[in-house]
């Protein structure tokens, strides 16, 4: 489904990316992992037309999509869920949900999408009419989740969905993310809790300064030595 290959990007003088290369199958659900600054954040940037590739090819079944704008690549059915969840604060929830929509015109459908997304979080249901800057983080990460589905894509990124919430609402956005990628739509999980990334994923990637150093099974890269040693504690 998407296939990334030597891609080079940064910002300004900066060079992030160096050469990247990974794939992503369709209905797999993917985890790239590594430390701060590595990376990870950048290569979902890069795959959303928010920064622009300076080489390399990033292809969507087959149409190199690198250079696209964001707009066009959300058309195309990749769907963006940022690090930090990115809601717009003064609207309400439904509101929110309702931008995610924004490049759909079958209002049936979006109709069926909105009561999904209610379903998955009663939440966010009881408070559609809430502005969404004045609930907690973990509501809104599932709002950002379900802004992101209300675009109905083939493939959906998250970045650091576990970023500054209760282990207990951690617990319940994997088990969302896993349930979404068993629906039938494909997941690239950038994630600080390789831990949990890897025992939650289908395959992974290790990031190490730009370059893709590693990849495999998540229990295989849970096994390894370096991965134990650097990344889980040993």
């Amino acid at each position: 489904m998407l296939e990334i290959r030597d891609l080079v990007c940064g910002y300004g003088h900066v060079t992030a990316l160096k050469g990247l290369t990974l794939s992503v199958r369709e209905g797999q659900l993917v985890a790239l992992v590594g430390a701060n600054g590595a990376g990870k954040s950048t290569t979902l940037r890069a795959i959303s037309g928010l920064v622009p590739a300076r080489s390399g090819e990033i292809r969507l079944n087959g149409r190199d999509i690198a250079g696209s704008e964001p707009r066009r690549i959300l058309a195309e059915g990749i769907a963006h869920c940022p690090e930090g969840r990115r809601v717009f604060p003064q609207m309400s929830v439904a509101e929110n949900l309702a931008m995610g929509a924004y490049l759909r015109r079958d209002r049936a459908g979006i109709a069926a999408d909105l009561d999904r997304v209610y379903g998955e979080f009663p939440r966010l249901g009881e408070r559609r009419a809430q502005a969404a800057g004045t609930l907690s983080g973990g509501e809104q990460q599932m709002l950002a989740i379900g802004r992101a589905l209300m675009a109905r894509p083939k493939l959906v990124l998250f970045d650091e969905p576990s970023l500054g919430l209760a282990p207990n609402i951690v617990e319940r956005m994997f088990a969302v993310i896993r349930s979404i990628c068993d629906a039938g739509t494909t997941v690239l999980l950038v994630e600080q809790n390789a831990f949990a990334a890897l025992e939650l994923c289908d395959h992974a990637y290790l990031i190490e300064t730009g370059r893709i150093v590693l990849e495999g099974s998540g229990q295989a890269l849970i096994a390894d030595p370096h991965v134990r040693q650097a990344y889980l504690g040993g």
